[in-house]
């Protein structure tokens, strides 16, 4: 392995209220548990694990109940964002990506905001206390205010930063707050990842990726969105591009490292794990998953690769991973969501890969010990987070199937959102 090098010398450190410890919710998340919110892209630390407790540990034949449904929210591949009473998600109605908040006691339409035309977006909004942000699919960044929809600023990541896509399924990050900063990644050469004003939209740096990064992949964005991480005493921005996995310093924005080998040609989509200097990330399209440590040395930062897994052993096409304790659950496949549970640390099977109980890639999510699978096919599995073995503890069928069921399951309030194309379909998993 042929490690990159970059440099920086200045120290900042994360805020650890964001950081999940020993694979565990976050305090961020547990703040959030208690409101019922869940406020972005797999949680307030994008890590998809939920505080939430009190839930159902067994389902019955047919599933939990539905708690109500929502129609007429246009077309795209959207999850929701939860907060202070409000559900908040994207979509496109004839022709135009919107913005919509809905009320989460009736699924009521409260505002809707026109982002401007274009094609299905995949951008799951962020919301930061009054204000919301979201990206369409041909990278207009824009930035809404909660209380109205009123757009506060926006920006185009083709137009103000060369942004570009590594390949042709459009933009699909959701935008991380982090203090007064909104950190994103147009894709650009120049600017592969973006700090600005969170209130205005100003820049405040960019991050160039160096002309030689390795042989796999392709310039550009990916589909993954970033992680705020403390990484070798070093606050750091990880993010899965076109090129790989990229470490950008929270500070200045310079790039302090990328590891190549994980990268394809076609799509990188699932938004890496990070403990401490470890990060485990996975692609599809017959590539693989890795588990590599970051190390400074003398003022550099280096790439030390502790293993490769082949895509026949494991690798996560999309609907994402998670760390439940010293363990990783995804689906396995290329578009396939084979349950497994591999040991982080070492690579090895506790368990799988399962059949499963729907076909087609796996969108997951934890909470209160269980594992929350929700199939492309439309079905949704209860497994228990344990690496004693594959354990199911209920499945259904959502109530409507409107195509590819993509959009990742979002618990909040002790109720499970599903999005489904037009359709937010809301179920009730208290005990």
């Amino acid at each position: 392995m042929r490690p990159s090098l970059w440099c920086l010398a200045t120290i900042a450190f994360v805020s650890t209220s964001l950081l999940a410890v020993d694979g565990e919710p976050s305090p961020a998340a547990k703040k959030e548990a208690t409101q019922g919110n869940w406020t972005g892209w797999r949680g307030p630390s994008r890590d998809g694990l939920s505080a939430e407790t009190g839930l159902q540990s067994q389902w019955a034949d047919g599933g939990p109940q539905l708690a109500w449904k929502v129609k007429g929210l246009g077309s795209g591949f959207s999850s929701v964002a939860v907060s202070d009473g409000r559900i908040y998600t994207m979509g496109k109605k004839d022709g135009t990506t919107m913005m919509i908040a809905l009320s989460t006691k009736t699924g009521e339409i409260i505002w809707e905001a026109d982002m401007g035309a274009g094609a299905n977006p995949n951008c799951t909004p962020t919301v930061d206390g009054d204000l919301v942000y979201g990206l369409t699919h041909s990278g207009q960044l824009v930035c809404v205010k909660a209380a109205n929809g009123e757009i506060a600023w926006q920006r185009n990541f083709p137009s103000d930063f060369k942004g570009r896509m590594e390949s042709g399924w459009g933009y699909s990050e959701s935008p991380v707050i982090d203090g007064e900063k909104l950190v994103c990644t147009p894709g650009g050469n120049s600017a592969v990842m973006v700090a600005l004003n969170k209130n205005s939209g100003e820049l405040l740096w960019s991050a160039e990726m160096p002309p030689q990064v390795g042989d796999r992949g392709q310039d550009g964005a990916g589909y993954s969105s970033i992680v705020i991480s403390e990484i070798a005493e070093r606050k750091q921005y990880v993010q899965l591009t076109g090129r790989g996995v990229i470490g950008v310093d929270g500070e200045s924005g310079k790039l302090l490292w990328i590891y190549n080998r994980i990268a394809n040609s076609t799509a990188n989509i699932p938004t890496p794990i990070v403990k401490g200097d470890y990060i485990f990330c996975s692609t599809g399209y017959g590539t693989g998953a890795a588990l590599i440590q970051i190390h400074q040395r003398d003022g550099k930062f280096e790439v030390e690769e502790k293993y490769f897994l082949e895509a026949k052993k494991l690798q996560n096409h999309h609907g994402g991973m998670l760390l439940v304790g010293d363990y990783i659950y995804c689906g396995h496949g290329h578009n396939q969501g084979f349950p497994v549970c591999i040991n982080m640390m070492t690579g090895e099977y506790a368990w799988g890969p399962e059949r499963g109980a729907g076909t087609g890639s796996a969108a997951i999510l934890y909470a209160d010990g269980h594992l929350y699978f929700r199939y492309q096919s439309g079905d949704l599995a209860l497994i228990e987070a344990t690496p004693l073995g594959y354990k199911l503890k209920g499945k259904f069928r959502t109530d409507e199937v409107n195509g590819q069921s993509w959009p990742h399951p979002v618990i909040a309030g002790r109720k499970l959102y599903l999005r489904d194309q037009g359709t937010l379909m809301v179920y009730d998993i208290a005990k």
